[in-house]
């Protein structure tokens, strides 16, 4: 009988290893699922994102692009003005640029009330053909590169 009780004995320790092992698990889960859903006003990045670069108070302000006066914006209302009824495919392809940054600049068109979508097809309104003649400032419709002044 001796025999039997050491190993009641034995496999009872076994289950408190293993109950222990499955304790301290469980706490690293409950802290990642608390770092997961903590909002905390975003102030955590997300994975894989890099830090900004203004973090640090020493690092230099971040100059922002001055924007030339041909905007992307501005070269797609002149193309639709011109061709009604074309497709941000062809936009894009005459613009030399990729169709899904064109798009996110054509919702924004869109929402400004410059140009109006119909199926696939765009088409100017009244704000955007009067927007479409104003920036005749040398932009090549084709290439969308910038003569030179």
């Amino acid at each position: 009988m001796a025999s039997s009780t050491s190993a009641v004995e034995e496999a009872a320790e076994l289950l408190r290893s293993r109950i222990s092992e499955l304790e301290d698990e469980l706490g690293k889960l409950q802290r990642a699922l608390t770092n997961l859903t903590e909002a905390g006003g975003g102030s955590r990045r997300g994975p894989g994102r890099p830090r900004s670069r203004g973090a640090s108070p020493r690092a230099a302000p971040r100059r922002r692009r001055r924007r030339r006066s041909g905007t992307r914006a501005e070269q797609a209302v002149k193309l639709i003005v011109e061709s009604p009824g074309v497709t941000a495919s062809q936009i894009a392809e005459r613009m030399s640029i990729k169709p899904n940054y064109l798009y996110r600049v054509l919702s924004e068109l869109q929402a400004d009330g410059k140009v109006r979508k119909d199926g696939r097809s765009y088409h100017p309104t009244a704000a955007g053909s009067r927007a479409g003649a104003e920036s005749s400032d040398g932009v090549s419709s084709e290439s969308g590169a910038k003569s030179s002044t």
